[in-house]
């Protein structure tokens, strides 16, 4: 192995480590790694030890590859004291569960002082570790919420619940209470989000630095580019379209970025998407499978059971939207890819299909037992296992076929000693991709650590609950204004639950008020709150599923949840559409369907282009001014202001379109 060890592609990594270090980094990496294959597939864990061991090798990790002034700056004798430090806190933080994870659990709720003071040091090193492996804003929110718990009468902070507004007050809480819920208990710092880190996103990051050791990769990267290299943003608009099939089987958003992400995400980058756009992309077209029929995730399966309708009633008025939604995003690539000027590639220039197929046709079979095992309902950690050992035994298969039979034929000789070197290579290549897989978790683990502190705050403050009250008293019954507070609150509640966990809880608080007081359709008013329950996947601060593709993207969490937040714009406003055109849901005359089909996909299309600023060309300021109220007003329920915003909507892209041809023009 190098010196430096294979390259890591998390953002900020490359700090001038000195050789201990590098084989130390190396050491907890490849540690890592093999732990969480030995709890995927062989021996899985209880939650707090799969979580703890995870989270105290993450940041064991984070503190060796981060030094503590910065990438570019030599650690020194003061910089490693305190590196040296937050490494035993990151020791501490996971070791003292391990130990007593027992006797802790026997004192529920009677923590002793050393629960407390571990806990602190839990809390520090990991906003310590987000800092340095995430960006200083994920750790600032995570300080305010803490700040947050604090502020009330009885918190240890009470002069802070003097700033605070009325209906955001709470009793406030002091440190050991707040403690034991962000260390000691499953809403904290160990709860959902790390749960999703600690097992499917670690192992499929991990397959996806096994795709890019073993040279599957660059098949795949060949293979999109025999199918789809003459397109512009071809292997991006690939992806929308195999996170559309894949996403509604396997049920999980984050579980369909981190399978369909390993292989579309490096061929969105080649292409010329920056990191953080592929990754955005592919969180966005991900969450979209969620509400893909047929399966919708479980979500058409709950819909049936909650409204009492058959469920292919269900399945049959969510194809329209799921289209519109996913033409949203797939309009999103297009645009980027002529902004950035990607050009399709000529023929010559492209490999062909089937001289790619001929030499590397054997690595789609891990790609077909991933699938399989997906739709035969296995855990997505048990199907990255099986998905690595496919890998590696068709990356051993391929190289011992050439050794044993291709190699003698083209004259090289087969003996003892080059069966060593090739044994050692492979071994290489074994730890370099434990390795990568490793490094490139760190970020995203960190993320999901301090989503964690946000998670556990908001669960014990109330703060959830409080926001859907809030949001249906604030709307003061204005319909729209009411839907603003259910996407809110949506967000709020779903920043710690699954996406059907999250559809559950918040069609309980807000589904009676939507039906009774404002007059929506049941089945709307269950879409409206299943479609808003996905927004904490692509949402910041917790944009589970953009943190999912920022670490196979190797970009930053956060740039990579604004971009999905950027591209699932649909997310938000189709469910709008739904509410004040029902038809579309509950049907009506043919030709009011077709216009309202019509003039949704114009209102989408124009949205993208005004949000971008470009469709066939640049388009100006005053035009994307204008667009706004024109789409503004397809959504308001009068026939005449929808012909009136559609016709504006139609103006200024046939003008878009116009400008495009007479700069063809001019241009020669």
């Amino acid at each position: 192995m190098s010196e430096a060890g294979p390259s890591p592609i998390v953002p900020g990594s490359q700090a001038p480590h000195s050789r201990p270090v590098l084989w130390l980094i190396s050491l907890v990496a490849v540690t890592l790694s093999l732990f969480q294959l030995y709890s995927a597939g062989i021996e899985p864990l209880g939650l707090f030890y799969q979580r703890s061991i995870h989270l105290a090798l993450i940041m064991m990790l984070a503190f060796l590859m981060f030094p503590v002034f910065g990438p570019r700056h030599r650690r020194g004798l003061v910089g490693g004291a305190i590196d040296l430090v937050f490494f035993a806190g990151a020791v501490i933080t996971g070791g003292y569960l391990v130990l007593y994870l027992d006797e802790i659990i026997n004192r529920a709720g009677f923590w002793s002082r050393t629960d407390i003071v571990i806990g602190c040091i839990a809390t520090v090193t990991v906003l310590e570790a987000s800092r340095r492996a995430v960006g200083l804003g994920m750790t600032i929110i995570g300080i305010l919420a803490i700040l947050y718990a604090f502020a009330g009468p009885r918190g240890e902070l009470p002069w802070l619940g003097q700033f605070l507004p009325g209906i955001l007050e709470h009793r406030g809480y002091n440190l050991d209470r707040l403690v034991g819920q962000l260390y000691l208990g499953q809403e904290g710092i160990f709860g959902l989000p790390m749960g999703v880190a600690a097992t499917y996103i670690f192992i499929f990051v991990l397959f996806g630095a096994f795709l890019e050791i073993t040279g599957a990769g660059k098949f795949f990267i060949d293979l999109a580019y025999a199918a789809t290299g003459r397109q512009r943003g071809g292997p991006a608009k690939a992806a929308v379209i195999a996170s559309a099939g894949m996403g509604s089987i396997s049920g999980s958003a984050i579980a369909n970025v981190v399978t369909t992400g390993a292989f579309t995400i490096p061929l969105m980058k080649r292409l010329g998407y920056k990191p953080h756009q592929a990754g955005g992309i592919e969180a966005a077209a991900s969450t979209g499978g969620q509400i893909m029929p047929p399966l919708m995730g479980a979500g058409a399966f709950l819909i049936a059971e909650y409204t009492r309708m058959p469920y292919l009633d269900v399945v049959k008025v969510s194809i329209l939207p799921a289209i519109m939604y996913f033409s949203t995003v797939y309009l999103f690539v297009h645009i980027i890819a002529l902004k950035q000027g990607m050009q399709g590639m000529t023929r010559s220039e492209l490999p062909q299909m089937r001289d790619v197929m001929g030499a590397g046709w054997h690595f789609l079979l891990p790609l077909a037992v991933l699938v399989w095992l997906l739709v035969m309902n296995m855990s997505p950690m048990r199907v990255g296992y099986y998905a690595i050992l496919t890998m590696l035994a068709v990356a051993a298969a391929r190289f011992a076929v050439w050794f044993l039979f291709i190699a003698p034929r083209e004259g090289q000789r087969v003996t003892g000693e080059t069966l060593r070197e090739a044994v050692k290579s492979g071994l290489v290549k074994l730890v370099g991709g434990l390795e990568l897989g490793a490094r490139n978790a760190v970020a995203v683990s960190m993320a999901c650590a301090v989503a964690g502190i946000i998670v556990g705050v908001v669960g014990l403050t109330g703060l959830g609950l409080k926001f859907s009250a809030m949001m249906m008293a604030f709307s003061g019954g204005n319909l729209l204004l009411a839907l603003v507070m259910v996407l809110l609150a949506s967000l709020v509640l779903g920043m710690g639950l699954p996406v059907t966990a999250s559809y559950i809880v918040l069609i309980v608080l807000v589904g009676p008020a939507l039906t009774a007081e404002f007059g929506v359709p049941l089945l709307i008013a269950h879409l409206v709150v299943f479609w808003y329950s996905q927004d904490s996947n692509v949402t910041p601060p917790i944009a589970l599923a953009g943190f999912a593709g920022a670490a196979i993207a190797g970009a930053k969490p956060m740039d990579t949840g604004f971009q999905a937040w950027k591209f699932a714009k649909g997310l938000y406003l189709i469910p709008l559409f739904m509410v004040f055109n029902p038809e579309i849901i509950m049907g009506g005359p043919l030709p009011l369907l077709v216009w309202s089909a019509l003039t949704a996909f114009l209102a989408l299309g124009a949205f993208a282009a005004a949000l971008e600023g470009y469709l066939f060309t640049r388009m100006s300021a005053p035009v994307r001014l204008v667009l706004l109220p024109a789409i503004v007003a397809v959504f308001y329920p009068s026939l005449v202001a929808e012909v009136v915003g559609a016709a504006v909507m139609a103006l200024a892209l046939v003008g878009n379109w116009l400008a495009s041809r007479r700069e063809v023009v001019a241009a020669g």
